[in-house]
């Protein structure tokens, strides 16, 4: 059996952008003030990407159980037909883990740790990991697309592969 451990590292837009959109306020944000001032609205934080074979948006609420590290990686999935962007609702960090779109590649796998202010958005096509709740079981606001089309792939990884991930200390 062969072992691959994989180091959770911070989640920042830089290291995140060749799969998805990192969702946060911070300072490099385009912001509007509206509501006559009281509200400062972040703008445009992530392409949301659904229309492919007449999709639509859809927002839903995910409850995720905890998990704990190591965490061992079994199944990973992408979506084909549009993005999908999760924005946790609870405060509580999550582990994300993703692979480049295009033909599944176990070894070029890397792993996130998400704040518990931090949402991504995952490109079109991007293979990632299920919700993966770290301290406590969460929700997650998530935006993907509804319709008609097969959108999600599964790729169960091969037995003889042991994938672990930690977090970078």
């Amino acid at each position: 059996m062969s072992a691959m451990l994989l180091q959770a590292q911070t989640l920042t837009r830089e290291a995140f952008a060749p799969y998805g959109d990192v969702i946060e306020v911070c300072d490099n944000n385009q912001v509007i003030p509206i509501n006559y001032g009281l509200t400062d609205r972040h703008h445009d934080l992530a392409q949301v990407d659904v229309a492919a074979d007449g999709g639509r948006p859809i927002i839903s609420i995910f409850r995720s159980r905890s998990v704990s590290v190591p965490f061992q990686v079994e199944i990973m999935e992408r979506h084909p037909l549009g993005s999908q962007a999760f924005m946790g609702l609870g405060g509580h960090p999550y582990l994300v883990i993703v692979g480049l779109a295009g033909e599944f590649d176990a070894h070029k796998l890397r792993a996130f740790v998400a704040s518990g202010n931090q949402g991504v958005n995952y490109h079109r096509g991007t293979w990632h990991h299920y919700c993966l709740s770290l301290e406590a079981d969460s929700d997650f606001l998530v935006v993907d697309r509804g319709g008609d089309g097969h959108n999600c792939d599964e790729v169960r990884l091969p037995a003889d592969l042991n994938i672990s991930v930690t977090i970078q200390e």
